[in-house]
């Protein structure tokens, strides 16, 4: 089975933004962690800062890949062509967020990927991500 992690922008700087919000750990050294988690899963991982990119990368992988991991980050509330391309592929892909959405500012109550997402996982730290991937198993 192959599963990509998609992280959106500012994603880059986990274990150094707000560790209060999003904790001390890199995503990088996470990811170590849910490959040895899971070694029976080709696991790849994509970071961008620009949306263009992640709509691209979407594209590229959104009709091969087994299950896509969507944490577009500030996008999600803002990025109509994000949720496009997650309507427009056959991959299913699960949204993921660190922190909890609805317990921080209003506009980040709004999401344009949920509505074409197979689920969406919240405020789980980390974690989130291993829940998503449990999900295509």
């Amino acid at each position: 089975m192959k599963i990509i992690i998609i992280n959106g922008p500012n994603l880059n700087l986990l274990g150094k933004r707000e560790p209060e919000v999003y904790g001390n750990e890199t995503f990088e050294s996470y990811f170590e962690k849910l490959q040895i988690k899971f070694p029976t899963l080709t696991l790849d991982y994509f970071q961008s800062n620009i949306e263009g990119e992640i709509i691209s990368k979407l594209q590229e992988v959104g009709f091969t890949y087994d299950g896509i991991v969507l944490n577009a980050g500030a996008y999600t509330h803002t990025s109509i062509g994000i949720g496009d391309a997650v309507k427009a592929i056959t991959t299913p892909v699960i949204e993921v967020h660190i922190s909890n959405t609805f317990s921080r500012e209003s506009f980040r109550h709004q999401s344009y990927i949920s509505p074409n997402a197979k689920g969406v996982i919240i405020g789980f730290g980390l974690q989130s991500y291993e829940l998503a991937i449990k999900s295509f198993m």
